[in-house]
């Protein structure tokens, strides 16, 4: 892992490990590239970065960190430090919304389903 976790992280990391978000599995602190990222919802393809005063000044490292995600096929949503402290039910409703696109992993199938006998040579 890059460094501690700053308590907005834990506190959101408490809210989706274990599938307790919508049975979406979630990985914290995950290398994608020359990246980590925050937290990987692999199935979505969904990173979730949590941003504190530090990324004000860094907006154009943030540009290139999400275009370079972007282009691997990952999408990205940022939430701040305050919102996760003060905001928890908002911060999960966006990361939600997110995720809708998506089937949910325990609903999700592994594959096309087989055609019947009938129609396999047509």
């Amino acid at each position: 892992m890059r460094r501690d976790a700053t308590e907005a992280e834990t506190r959101l990391w408490q809210n989706l490990r274990s599938r307790r978000l919508a049975d979406f599995k979630f990985r914290r602190q995950v290398w994608i590239g020359p990246f980590i990222a925050d937290f990987l919802c692999m199935d979505a393809m969904l990173v979730v970065e949590v941003d504190g005063s530090q990324h004000i000044g860094d907006a154009a490292y943030d540009a290139d960190r999400t275009a370079y995600l972007a282009n691997k096929g990952y999408r990205v949503i940022r939430v701040w430090n305050n919102d996760v402290m003060q905001r928890m039910d908002d911060v999960l409703a966006a990361i939600l919304s997110a995720l809708s696109s998506v089937p949910s992993p325990s609903h999700a199938s592994h594959g096309p389903l087989p055609l019947p006998a009938g129609e396999r040579d047509q």
